[in-house]
């Protein structure tokens, strides 16, 4: 790849009690082709000393142990900020539950040099067990409904075409995002603990008058929510997740006065709770309707800046 270091790329992968996801994944960074670049492993209070084992078997990494679990947003919030000390000129957010293929930092960078005014950048993602399907080509924003549209979702990814390389959002799986922007956006909202956090992140990030890109040359294999899929009475999702997108979607309907959006998305709400309470799934009955209390009532938070 005809391309020179001077970007430097701060990779950063929170783990929280998934430590053979991301085994999987380091070892994946290993063969990246991009010479400049640095993994930065944000261990979120995992049940069992899962950085200093990952430490062990991959010294190369720098490793950050929060004392709680700060969830997505405040977990990548504490390694952006130790990127940003450090003077890396870019960050990338990488869910721990993906494989990257060899050239993708590269590319997403041949990106960056390529674009005027870029903030963002994210790969192709496709399906780790299904890599012919994609997971996501970024995002579009309905701003009258208030809904964040994944593009190519499950689409084929030899019939799919790139119509166009802008992306009003990018996924929190992997985002690439410059330091300038960083700059003047903000951090990720911690309010939102996860999910939807990287939609808004995006949005602010564009309202600051950065573009946000797709690198379809660049890709990665996703596992798609290995951190909640959990087999348990009530499913295989847990109730927080449904609590969490709930609400977070109702904040961030709230920020961007999409007005319209309640009565679409509190309609699908309540056929989640007509659903859950036929299969008897109370427990993720009570997470739905207190996500709706707590989206409602909750204050909107400012995000944290730097420094």
């Amino acid at each position: 790849m005809a391309s020179t270091p001077e970007i430097s790329v701060a990779i950063i992968l929170v783990n929280w009690n998934g430590l053979e996801y991301t085994e999987a994944c380091l070892e994946s960074l290993r063969q990246v082709d991009y010479p400049n670049f640095k993994v930065v492993v944000v261990d979120n209070a995992s049940a069992n000393p899962e950085g200093k084992q990952l430490k062990t078997s991959f010294p190369e990494i720098e490793l950050i142990q929060n004392s709680q679990n700060l969830g997505f947003a405040g977990g990548n919030n504490v390694g952006i900020c130790w990127a940003l000390e450090q003077g890396f000129s870019h960050v990338c957010l990488l869910n721990n539950d993906t494989q990257v293929a060899p050239d993708f930092l590269g590319e997403m960078v041949l990106r960056f040099r390529q674009g005027k005014s870029l903030g963002v950048v994210q790969p192709m993602i496709l399906f780790l067990h299904q890599p012919k399907k994609i997971w996501s080509a970024g995002g579009k924003w309905n701003p009258k409904l208030g809904r964040a549209v994944t593009l190519g979702d499950r689409e084929p990814l030899v019939n799919y075409r790139v119509k166009s390389p802008q992306i009003d959002w990018a996924t929190g799986c992997c985002m690439m995002v410059s330091r300038e922007a960083l700059l003047k956006s903000g951090l990720l909202n911690e309010q939102y603990f996860i999910y939807f956090e990287d939609v808004e992140w995006s949005l602010r990030i564009k309202k600051q008058g950065f573009s946000l890109e797709l690198a379809p040359k660049a890709v990665i294999y996703h596992e798609a929510g290995a951190a909640s899929k959990k087999s348990h009475i009530e499913g295989v999702l847990s109730p927080k997740v449904f609590y969490y997108h709930v609400r977070n979607q109702i904040l961030l309907l709230r920020k961007y006065k999409a007005y319209m959006g309640f009565g679409y998305h509190l309609a699908r709400f309540f056929f989640w709770m007509l659903y859950f309470l036929g299969r008897r799934r109370f427990k993720k009955l009570k997470a739905v309707v207190k996500g709706i209390r707590d989206g409602f009532r909750e204050k909107l938070q400012a995000p944290p800046a730097w420094p």
